[in-house]
């Protein structure tokens, strides 16, 4: 073998094993996981008037596009208000109503997600999530999903607890 196809050869090698390389990151770059969601407590009080043993707290919930939420339940009523973006809902047991419109004349029906359904939840929609609803959520869309909670939750419960 010349010297002249050792390295027309070791040439080649490196072009191979650099596309390889490249290729390799590129499939990284389209495999990353998406953020994870992001929990910002507003307010909260434990033992309120006539919830003793509980906290009423309130929390903005932040979810970048892509980002899924795992199957799980919360220990207590909350209130979901999505202020803005699409909220792809499925529910595995139990069932939520999705309403729209002020609260304090109850809202309007928009939709009713029950179990083995998945449903959307508009901005300026809003359900209530109890105990025996087991869920998930997920942002499908191009912009994050900010959703604002009223909670109820006994004192030092987790805000939400996974399911398997």
């Amino acid at each position: 073998m010349t010297a002249r196809t050792r390295r027309t050869l070791t040439l080649l090698a490196t072009l191979a094993i650099g596309a390889a390389a490249g290729a390799y990151a590129a499939a990284a770059v389209h495999t990353t996981v998406p953020p994870a969601a992001v929990r910002l407590p507003l307010a909260a009080q434990n033992n309120p008037t006539g919830a003793r043993g509980r906290t009423l707290g309130l929390t903005k919930v932040t979810i970048p596009p892509g980002t899924k939420l795992a199957l799980h339940y919360h220990p207590g009523t909350q209130v979901a208000y999505i202020a803005s973006g699409r909220l792809t809902y499925s529910v595995k047991k139990g069932h939520v109503t999705v309403m729209t419109g002020p609260a304090d004349t109850l809202g309007k029906v928009v939709s009713r997600i029950g179990p083995g359904q998945t449903g959307a939840i508009d901005a300026g929609d809003w359900i209530v999530e109890q105990p025996t609803v087991v869920h998930s959520g997920a942002n499908n869309g191009r912009t994050p999903v900010v959703i604002y909670l009223a909670t109820l939750f006994p004192i030092g419960a987790a805000a939400a607890i996974p399911v398997k």
